[in-house]
């Protein structure tokens, strides 16, 4: 047998460890953070996580409930977006600015108007222009 039929061939095997709540609620509380750096208004946060902004507000005040399983894909993918504008950005100011700045990636819009269209995949697409331009992919 060569070495090569000896390498594990199960798909999943790789795959990242499921977000935990534990770990979902640290994340909201640096996402709550970066939402303060970024200058949004609660009615912005809460369209990022897809929450009422009722709920936005009570999680902010009071630490978040049970976060789901598209909660913890947003909450993950803003924190890609932040970890990529920290690598691209030498200053981090330039960064927080960077989200309202128009681009032309995005047809003129900025990042934060797209993340705003408010679905997940608005978020990927913003993550996903960013790890390219810092050369993840």
């Amino acid at each position: 047998m060569s070495e090569l039929q000896l390498i594990e061939t199960d798909p999943g095997a790789f795959a990242p460890a499921p977000i935990t709540q534990d770990e979902a609620a640290a994340m909201f509380r640096a996402a709550l953070n970066l939402f303060d750096r970024w200058g949004l208004n609660d009615e912005q946060a809460a369209t990022l996580l897809d929450l009422t902004v009722r709920t936005y507000r009570r999680w902010k005040a009071e630490g978040p409930g049970r976060i789901s399983r598209d909660g913890r894909a947003r909450l993950s993918n803003l924190m890609g977006v932040h970890k990529a504008l920290r690598i691209v950005f030498n200053d981090p100011q330039r960064g927080y600015d960077w989200i309202k700045a128009p681009n032309t990636a995005f047809g003129g819009r900025s990042a934060l108007q797209v993340m705003l269209d408010g679905e997940l995949t608005d978020l990927m697409r913003v993550r996903r222009y960013l790890d390219a331009e810092r050369g993840a992919w």
